[in-house]
């Protein structure tokens, strides 16, 4: 490919980018559907919500942390498109199997399976989405493809829910965990494998990613101050971000008094709803902005995790007791901060994806995501469902059943620091992406 022969957005372009959502999607349910599930898997099996909590984070969060960078590495010298085909059908299989788990011990490791399959998902997804689209609508079409996670809590807790109460919660990983083999078969027939750095090696040569260690590329990376600081903003985030989302199904049920079906629905619709608006917005809006500046890059998630914190907050601290009702099904008024702490916290996760693609080349753009992944998985994922089950353990002599609410108001105080750890990075980026366009860089 040259100047004479440009690369253009094609409606295969758009079919890779929605193949890849799609993707996502899946991948997000299968991960966050045990939510809508704990309760009838302590029943069954007898667990804590300690117990749940290592189920639901650590033992997905640690092999998912530990592989993602390694596999990102692959993604940056073989075929993008085939690890994602590939990775979305073990994750597949591994979701099914937790379907005909019959003890604890062999639900924890079909669900260690499931992270092993989505390590290899999520970072050439990010580096073929970037090849695939200019600069200037970069940050649009990686917020399309991060609205997975929102589609994801939609479906996986609404109908998830549903299943559960009419089959059993075994029905539900069953369901999900289908489709994803004909995804990947879709993925490795139908998406575009797009020459490395995209549009920009056009004009230019990509720069190839350099001839070291994996670990030597990740010190290098973590030099990077905007980058590091970055990364340790998502990380924290993420704690409160996948406590959020893994135990609210459960404190609509133990504190609003829903069931199980009816608290996936409602919370369900009101997060993914919001989520979906929200990042569509931002990434709308980030694209304006920074051709004014490109600190608005990091500044859109800095005021959206500012917004979060008191929605968030009255979200759990309404009382119980209030709702509307829907025919037969009860809509706790609290639900509105739902919707609105949807809206602002998914304006972080696809732009901070968009900036890291922007401080790097884009021969180790997979590496580069990998490791972003890395901090929100192995703190987020790994910590974030751990810590608020131990924190609603330890609450319970002194709240008894309002334990959890409280164990998740604390969680949420998590999103201070990462305000100030994305201001302190604002700078630093400009700053990068500076001396990235200088001639002598």
């Amino acid at each position: 490919m040259n100047a004479s022969n440009p690369p253009r957005v094609t409606w295969r372009t758009h079919l890779s980018l929605a193949l890849l959502g799609l993707v996502y999607i899946f991948s997000y349910i299968d991960r966050q559907v045990i939510a809508i599930l704990i309760e009838p898997i302590k029943r069954e099996f007898g667990a804590s919500d300690t117990h749940m909590g290592l189920l639901t984070g650590l033992a997905f969060g640690l092999l998912y942390a530990a592989l993602g960078v390694p596999v990102g590495k692959l993604a940056d010298k073989y075929s993008r498109r085939t690890i994602v085909a590939v990775c979305c059908s073990l994750w597949s299989l591994a979701t099914l199997a937790c379907g005909v788990a019959g003890q604890f011990w062999q639900l924890l490791l079909a669900r260690m399976s499931v992270a092993i399959g989505e390590a290899g998902g999520m970072a050439p997804s990010i580096s073929l989405v970037s090849d695939l689209y200019p600069r200037e609508r970069r940050s649009l079409a990686i917020s399309v493809f991060m609205m997975g996670p929102h589609f994801g809590v939609l479906i996986g807790l609404a109908l998830g829910g549903w299943i559960a109460q009419q089959y059993g919660w075994r029905a539900t990983f069953l369901w999900f965990g289908a489709p994803g083999l004909l995804l990947g078969a879709l993925v490795f027939l139908l998406v575009r494998e797009p020459r490395r750095g995209g549009f920009e090696a056009a004009t230019a040569p990509a720069a190839e990613a350099p001839a070291e260690s994996l670990w030597t590329q990740v010190k290098r990376l973590l030099a990077i101050t905007a980058f590091r600081r970055l990364a340790l903003a998502c990380g924290i985030v993420g704690v409160a971000g996948y406590g959020y989302g893994v135990w609210t199904p459960s404190f609509l049920v133990r504190t609003h008094g829903l069931s199980i079906a009816q608290a996936g629905l409602v919370f369900g619709v009101a997060s993914g709803c919001g989520a979906v608006a929200g990042a569509l917005f931002s990434g709308w809006a980030c694209d304006k902005l920074v051709t004014r500046d490109v600190r608005w890059q990091l500044g859109l998630p800095m005021v959206g995790v500012l917004l979060a914190i008191p929605s968030g907050m009255a979200f759990f601290l309404w009382p119980a007791g209030a709702a509307w009702t829907l025919g037969t099904l009860p809509v706790p008024h609290a639900l509105v901060f739902a919707l609105a702490f949807g809206f602002f916290a998914s304006w972080w996760p696809s732009l901070s994806y968009s900036a890291t693609s922007h401080m790097v080349g884009a021969g180790e753009r997979s590496v580069a995501a990998a490791l972003l992944n890395f901090f929100i998985t192995l703190f987020g994922a790994g910590a974030g469902p751990l810590v608020t089950g131990m924190l609603s353990d330890l609450l319970i002599p002194r709240f008894g059943t309002e334990a959890l609410r409280w164990a998740l108001v604390a969680v949420m105080t998590l999103l201070v620091p990462t305000v100030v750890l994305l201001a302190m990075a604002l700078n630093p980026y400009r700053a990068r992406l500076a001396r990235m366009a200088s001639p002598a860089s």
